[in-house]
């Protein structure tokens, strides 16, 4: 299997983990620990879940929770005016997250890149609506987190 699909298969684990951690409380090294002994490359009630990059699904995880008073300030000024994140869907929070977690940290993935593999995620929960608002965050926060790359772009 590719890097690519790796790295998209760990982006969409994160994503899942990061929502789970969320809504039931369960700490990181539990979660972390659960995800890559019983999902990742596994088929879960006839699910199939792809290999995952290990290493790259530790830093996203991880990595959110280590910057998420960084970062959900940062998402809160790119959400519509009175919308917070708290206000957002749970599973929206984690796609947001990790996006702007790869977007900030992670310079060696293009912007493009991430912003193309988080709305992909979007889709399987979302529709349209929820996914344009999504693409358009991220690309906000690409903008301010990354403008170099924007105006190589131009």
């Amino acid at each position: 299997m590719a890097k690519g699909e790796q790295r998209s298969a760990a982006r969409l684990a994160a994503v899942q983990a990061l929502y789970q951690m969320e809504i039931s409380g369960s700490p990181l090294p539990d979660t972390l620990a659960q995800f890559e002994s019983h999902w990742l490359g596994q088929t879960v009630d006839g699910d199939e879940y792809k290999p995952a990059e290990a290493a790259f699904f530790r830093d996203l995880v991880g990595g959110v929770l280590k910057q998420q008073r960084t970062l959900d300030p940062l998402i809160d000024r790119t959400l519509a005016g009175g919308w917070p994140l708290k206000r957002v869907e749970a599973i929206m929070r984690a796609i947001l997250r990790a996006g702007a977690f790869e977007l900030g940290k992670r310079k060696d993935v293009p912007v493009k890149v991430v912003i193309t593999e988080y709305v992909d995620i979007a889709h399987a929960f979302f529709e349209r609506d929820e996914v344009g608002m999504i693409n358009a965050v991220l690309d906000a926060v690409a903008r301010e987190t990354r403008p170099d790359e924007f105006a190589k772009r131009a």
